[in-house]
């Protein structure tokens, strides 16, 4: 099986499906894919080939074209169950699949760059009030996956191994970062985050560590 990924270094999305793979112990290829060239390595028709949404990744198995994180870290656990990356309960399953898409889905999706695009160049927003967009609605969905997963044991999001929800987890917190959110209110996400650093897998992950990283 031929597996190659089309990404952008800084992409959360693509962090979180490298996150997947390298834990999984798969080989795959990296396409980078300049969300910021001009014109956009992702509006080429020869991407859009792949991906009709223009989103980053897409994961090619054997040629065939994968969409969407989730799906993909879904069919990955399918196909690669180990080590597996969904607690085998399945109330727990829920649970994890829970927290994941509330990052995915909730989350992520309003501090991306078409909606920082959209902020700057169509409402016009100056850069405090893109500063206080970005601030609201991380900080929310943060508090919320905080409050799915205190109590718990760790030293991951939801147990003792690495779930989809930690490989969701940490690149949100990598975005965070980059916008300056105050992370101490979290500090059963920040614990999570330090177990997924610490191993080697997810090292190889960062985007500092790819090939187009900037």
């Amino acid at each position: 099986m031929t597996l190659t990924l089309h990404a952008y270094w800084r992409s959360s999305a693509s962090y979180r499906v490298r996150i997947a793979l390298n834990l999984k112990g798969l080989s795959y290829a990296i396409v980078p894919i300049n969300l910021l060239r001009e014109g956009g390595d992702h509006r080429r028709q020869e991407y859009l080939a792949r991906n009709p949404q223009g989103l980053v990744p897409t994961l090619e198995v054997d040629g065939v074209p994968l969409t969407q994180s989730l799906a993909i870290l879904e069919w990955l656990e399918e196909e690669h169950p180990l080590p597996p990356l969904l607690p085998r309960d399945p109330i727990c399953r829920a649970q994890v699949r829970s927290f994941a898409l509330a990052i995915a889905c909730e989350v992520s999706p309003l501090c991306n760059l078409m909606v920082r695009e959209y902020l700057d160049r169509v409402l016009k927003l100056d850069t405090a009030q893109q500063q206080a967009w970005h601030t609201h609605w991380i900080a929310r969905g943060l508090a919320a996956c905080e409050a799915m997963v205190a109590g718990g044991t760790g030293p991951f999001c939801f147990g003792e191994a690495p779930t989809i929800a930690d490989c969701v987890l940490v690149p949100q917190l990598y975005n965070a970062r980059r916008f300056g959110i105050d992370l101490a209110p979290f500090p059963t996400l920040l614990r999570s985050e330090a177990a997924m650093l610490a191993l080697p897998a997810v090292q190889r992950a960062a985007p500092e560590a790819q090939p187009d990283a900037a």
